[in-house]
Formats: C-alpha cells, sequence, structure tokens
C-alpha cells in the first residue's frame, strides 16, 4: 500500500520536500552534538534532563491518546468513529518514533540504548519504559496496517488481530503511567513526588491527543475533501472538553496539597515556576501562558454552538495544545529540578543546538504521518469512503 504514497500534487510535495529538509538540518545539527558532547545543550549537573526528555513526556501522551478512539469503536461499537481510528493510530505510530528519538539524541552515545536489551534491568523503571513504548509501537503497526489492508479489500479484519486491538487499550494506558512512574520514584524532586502524577499525565494525554487529531482532521478535511465526520469531530471535542477541566482540576489539587502542608521542598517548585525564586523565574510567563490558554480553551469547548463550528474548535483544540505542552514540554522537567535539593537555583534555556534537533524530529514525524495519512486517504479514494453518509433529514 505504501505505493500510494508516491502519488501527489505539487503541493503534497513541496510539504515533503519541506520537512526533509527540516529533517536533514535537525540531523546535522545532531552530528554538532554527537561530536562536541551535550555541553553545546543547555543542561547542566543540576538539570540533567532538557527539553529532549520533556517532549518524550509530552509526546507518550499523544501516542496514549489513541485509546480515545479504540476504546469506544472497537469495545463498544461506536461506529462514528469507524473513519478516524485509524488516523488516530497511525498518529501514534509516529508520536512513539519522536519519543524513542528524543532518549536517542537525550544521550551522549546513542548505542547506550542497545544496555536495555543487552543488559536487562526488570528493576528499573526506565527498563520497562523502553519495552512498553516499544510494544505499544509494534501493536499500532500490526493493527493499523493490517485493518487498513482488510478495508482496501473490503473484508473483515482478521481474527487473530481482535485480541491484540484488545490488548492496546490497557497498553496505551500503561506508556502515559510508567512514564510517570519514571518521575514520580524520584524521591528528592518533590515536583514530582505525588501519586496524582499517573492522572495528570493521564489528563493532559487525552486532552492534548483528540485535540491534536482534530485538528489533523480538519486540515485533511480543507486540503483533501476527506471529510472525518462532523459527528466524529464533534465527540472528540466533548472528550478534550472533559480532559482539559480534569487536568486544570488535577493542577489545583496538586496546588492545593502543596501550599496547604507547606513543606518547603515542594512548594520551592511552585513558587519558583509561577512567582520566581531568589530573583529567578525565566519561566514564569510561559507557566502563567499555558494556565490562560487552558482557562480560555475550557470558556471556548463548554458552549455547544461556539464548540460546533469548526474554526472557534480549531482555536480551542490549538489552546489546548498549548497549554498541556507548556505544562509538561517546559514545566514538568525544568520544575522537578529547579530548584535542586539544596534549595539552589540553576537557570535551565534550551540552546540553538536542542531547538534545532527537536524541531527536526518534530518534522520527521510530521514526515510519517503525512506518508500515513496519504495512504489512507488512497484507500478511502479507492472504496469510496471519501466522504461520510450524508444525515438523515430531521422530522417534520
Amino acid at each position: 500500500m505504501l505505493e500510494l504514497a508516491l502519488k501527489g500534487n505539487r503541493a503534497y510535495w513541496s510539504w515533503l520536500c519541506a520537512l526533509a529538509a527540516l529533517v536533514l538540518a535537525g540531523f546535522l545539527t545532531y552530528l554538532y552534538q554527537y561530536h562536541q558532547g551535550l555541553m553545546v545543550t543547555g543542561m547542566s549537573r543540576d538539570v540533567s534532563w532538557g527539553l529532549y526528555i520533556a517532549q518524550l513526556t509530552f509526546l507518550v501522551g499523544v501516542a496514549a491518546s489513541a485509546v480515545m478512539l479504540v476504546l469506544p469503536y472497537y469495545l463498544h461499537h461506536y461506529k462514528d468513529f469507524g473513519r478516524i481510528t485509524i488516523l488516530g493510530e497511525f498518529l501514534a505510530i509516529a508520536a512513539v518514533v519522536m519519543c524513542m528519538l528524543f532518549v536517542t539524541v537525550d544521550l551522549g552515545k546513542p548505542s547506550r540504548v542497545l544496555n536495555i536489551m543487552l543488559h536487562p534491568t526488570p528493576n528499573s523503571v526506565m527498563f520497562w519504559d523502553f519495552n512498553v513504548l516499544t510494544g505499544y509501537l509494534i501493536l499500532n503497526l500490526i493493527i493499523g496496517w493490517v485493518t487498513l489492508e482488510a478495508n482496501r479489500k473490503q473484508v473483515a479484519p482478521p481474527g487473530w488481530v481482535k485480541p491484540l486491538i484488545y490488548l492496546s487499550i490497557p497498553w496505551a494506558v500503561s506508556i502515559h503511567t510508567v512514564t510517570a512512574f519514571l518521575y514520580a520514584g524520584m524521591g528528592g524532586r518533590g515536583y514530582w513526588l505525588t501519586a496524582i502524577l499517573a492522572p495528570r499525565f493521564l489528563a493532559s494525554a487525552f486532552a492534548a491527543g483528540p485535540a491534536v487529531l482534530i485538528l489533523l482532521g480538519l486540515v485533511l478535511r480543507r486540503v483533501s475533501g476527506f471529510d472525518p465526520g462532523r459527528r466524529a469531530i464533534q465527540t472528540l471535542a466533548k472528550i478534550v472538553t472533559y480532559a482539559i477541566i480534569l487536568h486544570l482540576f488535577f493542577f489545583f489539587l496538586e496546588v492545593f496539597t502543596v501550599f496547604y502542608s507547606d513543606i518547603p521542598s515542594h512548594t520551592a517548585h511552585f513558587k519558583y515556576l509561577y512567582f520566581g525564586l531568589h530573583g529567578e523565574g525565566n519561566l514564569v510567563g510561559w507557566m502563567w501562558a499555558a494556565l490562560v490558554m487552558g482557562f480560555a480553551a475550557v470558556a471556548l469547548l463548554l458552549v455547544p454552538r461556539w464548540r460546533g463550528r469548526y474554526p472557534l474548535l480549531a482555536l480551542a483544540c490549538l489552546l489546548v495544545f498549548g497549554c498541556t505542552w507548556i505544562d509538561k514540554g517546559l514545566g514538568m522537567m525544568a520544575g522537578g529540578f529547579i530548584p535542586n535539593p539544596l534549595h539552589q537555583v540553576t537557570q535551565y534555556s534550551p540552546t540553538w543546538v536542542e531547538l534545532i534537533i527537536t524541531v527536526g524530529i518534530y518534522a520527521l514525524g510530521g514526515l510519517i504521518v503525512t506518508v500515513l495519512y496519504k495512504v489512507v486517504l488512497g484507500v478511502k479514494r479507492e472504496t469510496g469512503d471519501e466522504l461520510p453518509p450524508a444525515a438523515p433529514a430531521p422530522e417534520a
């Protein structure tokens, strides 16, 4: 089916070339980092994880969010998701690939990844995180490709794929839960030392992932004529609404617990992020912007009339993306390391090297999504499933 990705107009090939150029720029910059070492990044002894691992945290959530389509469609037979479930599974593939690349570029030597396989340590959370991500990637590749091939032949998917589909549902939850355990298991980091970290991760994942999928669906609708279906988009929008509310609710639970108990090792991280500490606070503006984005998104999504208008829905989804990306892609990482256990503040800002490599990896993810979605659209056109069935006329 990959031959379907080789058919496209000038705009399609121009888009692929632009993404490939960004990927090349990121790769060349990574070669520079590999030669010079991690000293060219903004990381330090006190802040040993930076922008790379922050993107891992965020993108694991995007990958896990595919369960919000798979579960209603396969388990509860919600047929309105029939046209976009494959899009969610292919988005998860791109997200997991980006996760693995961010881990790789964060290492001084990429060959160290092999140590996880050559010297397995089941008592390490990192060992389990590697395995659940790899397993989830394989599951989505098999499920997505087999079901799409069956759709192309207009037959039912083979029976052996159904257990894999059911297995992927708890597996999706596990990848973000295990990622949360990576942080929550560090006793010396008060910002991460909370039992609610995994629920916070899942709530933000189930907001950001479907929001990204809605945006992709609206883009496909405009540039290719493929219509995911209004009911499917609106149902996803409701999921985003509930999830972003839970995300904000869990955050304020943390705020109450931390400041009511008034334990200095816990309050210091929140003070640094939202008010500054010892005269330092380069993330204060970002964190307040994330809160404003979150509340603005809730205001837009709670009103059905606004949520039903695609331009306002797209704006709300962009706000959800910005809120969750800042919270997990910037604040979650820096907030855990700053201040250090001695209450010293070592500022962290990503360097141009980190930024270009990050853009390059996102461009590769965009390239994967573009090619996979082009295959999906090709199959939909072959089978005549490019447009959803017309809605029934309202009763008199």
